[in-house]
């Protein structure tokens, strides 16, 4: 089992959080606030190294289900993902030592520094959804298996020939449905490309 889906969305949450703290102690310049803003950076970095770990792990599994530009952006991902590890590590740790020395500037530093890692995880998660639902889809495709062995098991049941074909065109027109729908949220030109020239 892949922690990694399951877990990335502490790694987009938690940099916004630690922002966001960071942007109102760069207002109020208290002792409280800065404490508190260093803490959330510190659990922000620490989310990330562990987000990076289950991505690092998860990325084998997946590479070879993948299209040969899906393995590029794979290798992206996973070294874009250490970057931001190491950023994120650094910048937690320029926090904390600003906020125990009471270098106002440094936690400054620190709060722009987390600003330009934050934006960057955003891109950091979409090239994730890309690979997930453009590429290599094993969530699609774990769903598409689910329904099929659904329709397998249900047709099995069933004694009518007329009623296991029904099972299993049901089956294809629910995995056509979810298809669809993944491809247009992702928009995903090569399906829709296809599926139009199908239609002409």
């Amino acid at each position: 089992m892949m922690l990694h889906p399951a877990t990335v969305h502490f790694a987009m949450v938690l940099p916004i959080v630690a922002s966001v703290f960071g942007f109102i102690y760069l207002f109020r310049k208290d002792e409280g606030m800065s404490k508190i803003s260093s803490r959330a950076t510190l659990f922000a970095a620490l989310a990330m190294i562990g987000i990076w770990y289950t991505g690092n792990e998860a990325g084998p599994q997946i590479y070879d289900f993948l299209s040969e530009q899906g393995q590029h952006e794979l290798i992206e991902h996973k070294t874009l993902g250490l970057y931001l590890a190491i950023a994120m590590g650094v910048i937690a740790l320029l926090k904390i030592i600003g906020c125990k020395m009471k270098k106002f500037g440094l936690e400054a530093l620190a709060v722009i520094l987390l600003f330009a890692a934050t934006a960057t995880t955003f891109a950091q998660g979409k090239m994730g959804g890309e690979l997930v639902y453009n590429y290599g889809m094993p969530f699609k495709s774990y769903t598409i298996l689910k329904t099929l062995k659904k329709a397998s098991v249900t047709a099995g049941e069933s004694e009518s020939t007329d009623e296991k074909v029904e099972f299993y065109e049901d089956a294809i027109y629910e995995i056509d449905a979810f298809s669809q729908k993944v491809d247009k949220i992702y928009g995903n030109p090569l399906v829709q490309e296809v599926q139009n020239k199908e239609k002409e």
